[in-house]
């Protein structure tokens, strides 16, 4: 890994370099995230962390022994709830509103 210095502009801005960009796939538009550390800053491409934090809930999941459509089928009974509590809404509510 080369390192590189690079100078921030005038509004705290600073370009990633070509071939960074180009090693990262990294394209206008696209999303980083800025990781503080011990040691500085770490930038990451934000699907790097999408990728990191699933993988962190599948562990976790795992661990508790539940799987992710237990989880996702949890959830949905508790947005039911919600909606049928707090709106009136669900398969039981036969109220119409003119």
């Amino acid at each position: 890994m080369a390192t590189q210095l690079i100078r921030i502009q005038d509004k705290g801005q600073v370009t990633i370099p070509r071939n960074i960009r180009k090693r990262l796939k990294l394209k206008k538009g696209d999303l980083v995230t800025f990781v503080e550390t011990e040691q500085g800053v770490v930038l990451l491409p934000a699907e790097a962390v999408v990728t990191s934090a699933f993988s962190e809930i599948g562990r976790l999941l795992k661990g508790k022994g539940v799987t992710l459509g237990e989880l996702l089928e949890s959830g949905e009974k508790v947005r039911r709830q919600i909606a049928k509590e707090k709106y009136g809404l669900g398969k039981s509510s036969s109220k119409s509103k003119a």
